[in-house]
């Protein structure tokens, strides 16, 4: 993600149907905030959330890896946006579960978690078909709760 994405991003993070679970949809400053946050994940951890194209390069989305807190810890979370027309073909679970390989194969981390809006079926499905389950709710964040679902991830490097 780099700002030659903005227009993308902004007609994303400003669909009120893909930000339907969101305070808000973000404006166009907000999205160019989204961009550069993402920036600053990659010089920081080396991943953030990466744009989602289809392989004729035609703009889905985005998916990655964030650090987010939950009741007080950070945790490694997997965060995905599609865009509206193309939901329901399988874009966010196939990004997804790439993300869930690279972070147990690259990263080694030892649990991935999905935060949730609690009425966002269709998100909570992208999780369980990666094989995540529910863990909590959280009550730290933008919302009064938000369901967390992860997954345990054995190590890609040396005996699990």
């Amino acid at each position: 993600m780099a700002s030659a994405d903005l227009d993308n991003m902004t007609a994303l993070l400003g669909d009120p149907a893909v930000m339907a679970y969101y305070p808000a949809p973000k404006t166009r400053e907000e999205a160019a905030q989204w961009i550069a946050w993402n920036e600053a994940n990659y010089a920081t951890h080396g991943y953030g959330l990466w744009i989602v194209e289809t392989l004729d390069g035609e703009f889905l989305g985005d998916c990655g890896l964030t650090w987010q807190q939950v009741n007080g810890r950070s945790e490694l979370e997997v965060g995905f946006h599609i865009r509206a027309e193309a939901w329901g073909r399988g874009y966010a679970t196939e990004a997804a579960a790439a993300c869930l390989e690279f972070a147990r194969d690259e990263l080694a981390v030892k649990q991935l978690v999905a935060i949730i809006h609690p009425e966002n079926v269709a998100s909570r499905r992208v999780a369980e078909k990666i094989g995540m389950s529910y863990i909590e709710n959280d009550h730290g964040g933008t919302i009064a709760t938000r369901m967390v679902l992860g997954v345990q991830l054995a190590s890609g490097r040396g005996p699990a």
